[in-house]
């Protein structure tokens, strides 16, 4: 048992008919990782002309799995509504849980611009975030 206290998450909302942007402040994790999907279901389903959803990562704790499954899930449902997933300001501990659980190119990568029926190539947003730093190896 731990008598380390919980690190509550917090969310900033800035939004506008075509962005949201949530700015993440605390643990994603078992306790807290519903907060935060309920909050990005509700958004989207209140902006109906949303095209990007903002996650500002900067100022995120620890992530665990249910914090991963739920930044999964909310991939999953900004694929289903149209909107972009950016993942920004992604800490060094979120990006290496992403690199190796498999997840990074899945989370931060643009789906199918055809699929939205959008003009535009379907490259990856790695250009346009923080590069991923190779892994040191070791020995």
């Amino acid at each position: 048992m731990s008598n380390r206290p919980s690190s509550h998450l917090r969310l900033t909302a800035v939004d506008s008919e075509r962005a949201v942007r949530l700015d993440l402040h605390g643990d994603l994790d078992h306790d807290n990782a519903d907060v935060l999907l309920e909050t990005v279901t509700g958004e989207l389903a209140a902006h109906p002309r949303l095209r990007d959803l903002h996650l500002g990562c900067a100022g995120l704790g620890c992530v665990d799995s249910m914090g991963l499954s739920t930044l999964l899930m909310i991939r999953r449902r900004t694929d289903e509504a149209g909107v972009l997933l950016h993942l920004e300001e992604r800490t060094p501990a979120l990006n290496r849980l992403l690199t190796v659980t498999g997840s990074l190119e899945y989370l931060t990568a643009f789906p199918d611009r055809a699929a939205r029926g959008t003009s535009g190539s379907g490259d990856s947003r790695a250009d346009t975030e923080e590069a991923v730093p190779d892994r040191p190896a070791d020995g």
